[in-house]
């Protein structure tokens, strides 16, 4: 395996295994081709550049593939980032994914408990076959899939950890505001993310599908619920009715991919414990890589804000 990302220091060169979990050509203004990679292991990852790749090479290069690296770490900006100065294809018959792949630290096992946990206290007939049956539809995946490609849970288990989270705390907040119906808030936090299994490619190297570019999760999952409430004949309930309605309000604002605004309270709580739980997890990712004292980079889905990391 080699040295790990997370061990990388400033200056020095690393011959080691890693994913390619991001890729993007360019062209310098001299018109020479370029990759910016994304390069990782299960520790870390780190943005990479291939100067003048010739095509034969550039051929072989592909997401989710691993590759046998030759870098230079440098410092670009106040964060570290390497140069490519070597790449070797390798049989990936003999790598061992868990080797490269970020997963939740929570177990699979764990999460579809907590997850059933919170199906079994919704008490409302109607909901609780609604989710119950979008849980089965997507099975296993609700376990494997992350939450985001890139921003927040954006890891192995990601979803089902981001929703587990999720679930606590609309437990929590309804014994404090006992006018929030728990059932629907715990229906919409359990369905609210699960189009995102069709948004994505797949669980290990995360890009958005034809289906997540063209109409994105929330329509997914609107259109997801008013199918299952068809086989089920609840179509016109008002159960779904308000249950579609959080799917496709959670986001809060129109300006952030949400059709419609909150217009229940169950609504405008998932709204905001999403955003809780999301931004929780997006500046401790943040953090965890910086030490005592020191600041983030700027994070550009925190409106560019940066953090400070106190004692």
């Amino acid at each position: 395996m080699g040295k790990q990302v997370k061990d990388f220091t400033e200056g020095e060169r690393v011959e080691t295994n890693l994913l390619i979990s991001g890729l993007v050509k360019g062209t310098t203004n001299s018109g020479a081709p370029y990759l910016s990679l994304v390069l990782q292991d299960a520790s870390k990852s780190i943005d990479a550049k291939l100067w003048d790749v010739k095509p034969e090479l550039e051929k072989q290069m592909e997401i989710g593939k691993v590759y046998d690296f030759d870098l230079e770490v440098i410092n670009y900006k106040g964060k570290l980032q390497a140069k490519v100065l070597k790449v070797l294809p390798i049989p990936q018959s003999e790598i061992n994914m868990d080797d490269f792949v970020f997963r939740s630290p929570v177990s699979k096992e764990a999460l579809r408990t907590a997850v059933m946990e919170g199906v079994s206290m919704i008490n409302n007939e109607n909901l609780a076959k609604i989710v119950s049956s979008a849980l089965n539809f997507y099975a296993n995946a609700v376990y494997e899939y992350p939450a985001a490609a890139r921003i927040h849970h954006n890891f192995i288990g990601g979803l089902a950890t981001h929703t587990a989270g999720m679930i606590k705390m609309a437990v929590s907040l309804c014994s404090i505001y006992p006018q929030v119906n728990r059932d629907y808030l715990l229906a919409g936090v359990i369905v609210h993310d699960l189009g995102k299994i069709d948004e994505f490619t797949s669980p290990v190297v995360t890009e958005y599908s034809a289906q997540g570019k063209l109409l994105g999760h929330i329509s997914i999952m609107d259109a997801r619920l008013l199918q299952i409430g068809q086989q089920l004949g609840l179509e016109d309930s008002e159960e779904l009715m308000v249950l579609r309605h959080m799917v496709l309000s959670h986001h809060g604002q129109f300006e952030f991919g949400s059709p419609v605004r909150p217009e229940t309270l169950e609504a405008e709580m998932l709204n905001l414990i999403d955003n809780i739980d999301a931004r929780v997890n997006t500046i401790s990712k943040a953090l965890d890589e910086i030490k005592e004292g020191e600041f983030t980079p700027r994070i550009m889905a925190l409106e560019n804000r940066i953090f400070y990391k106190h004692k």
